[in-house]
């Protein structure tokens, strides 16, 4: 494939900065940033180091997805949106669970917080990938399997007018249906042929994501675990690449 398609390929890949130290994640950013979309700043890094972890990225030129899935009253939530934006984050995440009004509480402090500058994607958190049947069931008292549960949450995240959703790679394509081109569907779960599923229940690779309809992919183990981090990426990039075939 060109340089050209190798590079598009790589803006949708978002690596997950699941490390505890700023060293790791500087290294991290330093050794991706020229290959990857976008970094994920996720709960252990950010409550070990606060806003620093998002700065380190921004200043080695890097884009940010904070993924502290915000779920608390609406006023709280609002509050953590105009923080985010403060902080120059591309994109932020928040339950859907949390309700209607929650989520548009988020996007109306965003708005604001953000005036003529374009604010942050929101995104809204389905169903998390370590779930399964059972545990939605008998643990969470859903009665819906999880591919219809992740539907309706995806349906009304869409209809509050978040930008897209978190969801695993099964349900992609029901997502899609529902709630049409332009709506971003931001996967985690995605292991590359042949690596360790880990935690993950729903998972697929690369392609296959990408060939259902997924904008972006957050891997994490699979490149941050790596005995070469670069070459895993250039390794997942290049399966990417496959759907544009």
């Amino acid at each position: 494939m060109s340089g050209g398609v190798f590079m598009e390929a790589g803006k949708r890949l978002i690596v997950a900065l699941d490390v505890s130290t700023l060293e790791q994640a500087k290294s991290l950013v330093a050794e991706l940033h020229d290959l990857v979309g976008m970094f994920k700043v996720g709960l252990e890094l950010f409550c070990s180091h606060g806003p620093r972890a998002v700065e380190i990225v921004l200043e080695q030129g890097g884009r940010v997805f904070l993924d502290l899935k915000y779920h608390d009253i609406p006023n709280t939530v609002a509050g953590a949106a105009r923080a985010a934006v403060r902080l120059g984050v591309s994109m932020f995440n928040l339950h859907i669970a949390g309700g209607v009004e929650m989520m548009r509480a988020a996007l109306e402090a965003a708005g604001q917080e953000a005036g003529t500058e374009a604010a942050p994607k929101i995104l809204g958190v389905t169903v998390l990938t370590s779930l399964g049947a059972g545990q939605l069931r008998d643990e969470l008292g859903l009665e819906r399997p999880p591919a219809e549960q992740v539907v309706f949450w995806a349906g009304q995240a869409l209809d509050c007018g978040l930008s897209g959703v978190v969801a695993s790679p099964q349900e992609i394509r029901r997502i899609r249906q529902r709630c049409g081109e332009g709506f971003l569907i931001v996967t985690p779960g995605i292991r590359p042929a042949a690596s360790s599923l880990d935690d993950q229940k729903r998972i697929s690779t690369p392609e296959e994501a990408l060939h259902s309809g997924a904008d972006y992919l957050v891997v994490g183990r699979p490149i941050t675990k790596a005995p070469d981090r670069r070459q895993a990426t250039i390794a997942i990039i290049k399966e990417m690449e496959a759907n544009n075939q």
